[in-house]
């Protein structure tokens, strides 16, 4: 009796174990795991949606997906991921503080023991050194339209 107690014992620990091993890169494939933002302007919210493709042969149902702090929201749909169907994770953040930021999402798969990492990042700029920064890059861009203008010119200006 002890015996098959063991045995049966041996066998629930290697099945946990090995559903411990599964990751969620086993089962869905992700457009990106990180999205930069860049500079973007204080309390103005920005999203971005982190596509996923459901690479398995079963449905695939998002359990949980949650962030670190408040600042930084995940939205995501309840129903099932049918195989080779994709759907979307909205990830909003509230740029309210300013200076770099780099926060994770979190992403929990039904049967899937490991959590899946997205982040986001950029840099939260007030609203003058945005308005600067925005004039800066729209000069340099003329700059460079107008340079590569002039390249393609002769010299006679033709």
């Amino acid at each position: 009796m002890k015996k098959l107690l063991f045995v049966a014992a041996a066998f629930i620990l290697a099945a946990g174990a090995m559903a411990q091993t599964s990751k969620p890169d086993d089962f869905a494939k992700f457009n990106a795991n990180k999205y930069d933002f860049g500079k973007i302007k204080q309390s103005v919210p920005v999203s971005y949606y982190f596509e996923i493709t459901n690479k398995s042969d079963k449905p695939l149902v998002i359990e949980n997906a949650h962030a670190t702090c408040g600042c930084t929201t995940p939205e995501y749909q309840k129903e099932p991921i049918l195989p080779g169907k994709t759907a979307k994770i909205k990830v909003g953040y509230n740029a309210v503080q300013g200076g770099q930021f780099d926060k994770p999402v979190y992403v929990k798969f039904a049967g899937v023991a490991e959590e899946k990492v997205l982040t986001i990042s950029g840099e939260v700029l007030t609203a003058e050194a945005f308005d600067a920064w925005t004039k800066a890059e729209a000069a340099k861009a003329e700059k460079e339209k107008t340079t590569s203008k002039n390249k393609g010119k002769n010299k006679s200006g033709k």
